[in-house]
C-alpha cells in the first residue's frame, strides 16, 4: 500500500496531503487557488493517483507561499508513499500536446534532487496564480520528493494549454516512474 498522509504548518500555509499512488485518479483538490486546482486534479488523474490536498495560505499577499509549500508537501508524500523504491521504474517521461502546445516532461526518482525548468509564458498571471510560482511548486517538490524533474514546452501560444500540457505530462511521467516493474533496485548502486 503505497500511501502516505503529510501535514504542513508555517506561518504562511498550512496543508494537508492524502496520497494513494496505486490509486485511480480520484482528487479533492482545494489550494484557495481556483488554477492550482485545475492543474492538481489535472496532475491526479493523468498520473492515476489519488489525492487529496487541502491548503489555507496567506493568498492575501500573493500566491507564492501556498504554490511553493503544496510543491514541499507533495514531495514529501511521494518520498514517503515510494518508500525505498524497491522495484519502480525509476524513469518516466512523456511528449503531451495541448492543442498547439507541446511539452517533454521527464522524472528521474533518482533520490538527487535537480529542476530543469524551461517554460515561457506571455502574460504574469493564470486566474489568481502569478506564472512564475509554477516553477516554485516544482522546485518544492524535486526538493522534497528527492527527484530529478525536466520541463521544457517545446513550443506553444496559450498559456493555459502550456502549462496544461506540463501538469498532464508530469502526472503521465511520474506515473511511469513509480510504477512497480521487478522485484529489483533500478540502480547499479543497489539503492536509490
Amino acid at each position: 500500500m503505497r500511501k502516505s498522509t503529510v501535514k504542513r504548518k508555517t506561518y504562511e500555509t498550512e496543508i494537508n496531503v492524502e496520497l494513494d499512488v496505486d490509486g485511480s485518479g480520484k482528487t479533492d483538490i482545494d489550494t484557495g487557488i481556483g488554477f492550482l486546482n485545475h492543474m492538481l486534479m489535472l496532475f491526479g488523474f493523468h498520473g492515476g493517483f489519488d489525492l487529496k490536498i487541502k491548503c489555507t495560505g496567506d493568498l492575501d499577499v500573493d500566491s507564492h507561499h501556498t504554490a511553493e509549500d503544496i510543491g514541499i508537501a507533495l514531495g514529501e508524500a511521494f518520498k514517503i508513499a515510494l518508500g525505498d523504491k524497491k522495484g519502480i521504474e525509476r524513469y518516466g517521461f512523456m511528449f503531451l500536446p495541448m492543442d498547439e502546445s507541446l511539452a517533454r516532461v521527464a522524472v528521474d526518482l533518482s533520490g538527487r534532487p535537480t529542476l530543469v525548468y524551461n517554460v515561457q509564458f506571455g502574460r504574469n498571471m493564470l486566474g489568481n496564480m502569478a506564472v512564475e510560482d509554477f516553477k516554485e511548486f516544482f522546485k518544492g517538490f524535486v526538493n522534497n520528493s528527492f527527484s530529478t524533474l525536466h520541463i521544457e514546452v517545446l513550443y506553444g501560444e496559450n498559456d493555459h494549454h502550456k502549462i496544461e500540457a506540463v501538469f498532464k505530462g508530469f502526472g503521465r511521467a511520474l506515473k511511469t516512474a513509480s510504477r512497480i516493474t521487478s522485484e529489483n533496485c533500478m540502480s547499479t548502486k543497489g539503492a536509490l
